[in-house]
């Protein structure tokens, strides 16, 4: 049985019920950064979001389209923590419970930044055990409604609002692609939603190794990654493209970018130096891709998805790449 999927008519909902709720990020320029990449680079960072990452925007608007006495009875969410920093921050706001799973080895402070915005932590082994399971027996204890990361129409909706801000923001017929930070693909189907009729063309990045999205678009099926960990990148690290992300990736985006974790750290930096904004590895491999890939056009955006980084991680990468 197919799954239904959202529209551009959702994104567009989305954006109203969000409005006032989450930031309308600024599109950032460097000209150094310009010229380290031989391309334009307009980096839209969502970084600067409340809660430090885009995951805002798709659990504002998923907690908003509940009825009302469904989300009373509390909200459950899976997340490496910027998700759930999102859930926890619309669910304070509401006025109702939220209960986070989340792996242990999260960086520390997406895990106490969840917990200072009241939400429950639950942490599990993401190599040894099964959110899903942990997640279904406390949704059928304590009858808490489940907002998934990704594969969830209302959240998709959600992080399209970032693709409409896009088509205000760029010159009317701009014809360039719009880099993603991509894991479950969430945020890359709502944008690749809302620029759809346009001439702008989105593209995935993804870490080295946990490349799953760039491998199913080439192969036309979904492709799974071998393991869950290893990667600096912690935010956009899951196990497979989503069954409802990937039908809309599959129909509307181009081909996956794949970067190494170097590259990440590397941009990372250099987002800080040239920029000044703060971002962490997985929000950063979009503008890895657009810094250290040839096969792009003379002008892009990316997405800094998120500035959620540990300080000694951002320590690390600041000594490994002086300025």
């Amino acid at each position: 049985m197919s799954l239904p999927l959202p529209t551009r008519a959702d994104v567009l909902a989305a954006a109203t019920r969000i409005k006032g709720h989450v930031l309308r990020t600024p599109l950032l320029n460097s000209a150094a950064l310009d010229a380290l990449a031989g391309r334009r680079i307009h980096l839209k960072a969502e970084c600067l979001q409340p809660t430090g990452s885009f995951k805002a925007r798709g659990a504002w608007a998923a907690l908003s389209a509940l009825p009302e006495a469904v989300r009373a009875r509390g909200i459950l969410a899976f997340s490496s923590g910027n998700h759930a920093q999102g859930v926890a921050r619309a669910a304070a706001a509401y006025g109702v419970p939220a209960v986070i799973v989340m792996p242990a080895d999260a960086p520390q402070v997406k895990i106490a930044n969840t917990r200072a915005l009241g939400a429950e932590v639950v942490l599990y082994n993401r190599l040894t055990e099964q959110r899903e399971v942990i997640g279904a027996a406390l949704s059928e204890s304590r009858g808490l409604t489940l907002v998934k990361p990704y594969d969830e129409p209302e959240v998709i909706a959600g992080q399209g609002t970032i693709g409409l801000e896009i088509l205000e923001d760029m010159p009317a017929g701009w014809a360039g692609e719009v880099i993603t930070c991509c894991g479950g693909g969430g945020m890359t189907a709502g944008i690749a939603l809302a620029l759809e009729g346009s001439a702008m063309r989105v593209r995935p990045a993804e870490p080295a190794g946990f490349d799953d999205t760039a491998r199913s678009l080439a192969s036309g099926s979904v492709q799974r990654n071998a393991t869950l960990g290893g990667s600096v990148c912690d935010a956009i690290v899951t196990p497979e493209p989503g069954q409802i992300t990937f039908p809309i990736l599959q129909r509307l985006c181009g081909p996956g970018l794949v970067v190494s974790d170097d590259e990440a750290l590397q941009a990372m930096v250099l987002a800080f130096r040239h920029l000044r904004v703060v971002l962490e590895p997985g929000g950063a491999v979009a503008l890895a891709a657009a810094l250290f890939r040839p096969d792009l056009g003379e002008e892009v955006v990316v997405i800094g998805s998120g500035g959620n980084v540990d300080e000694a991680i951002f320590a690390e990468a600041l000594a490994r790449f002086p300025g």
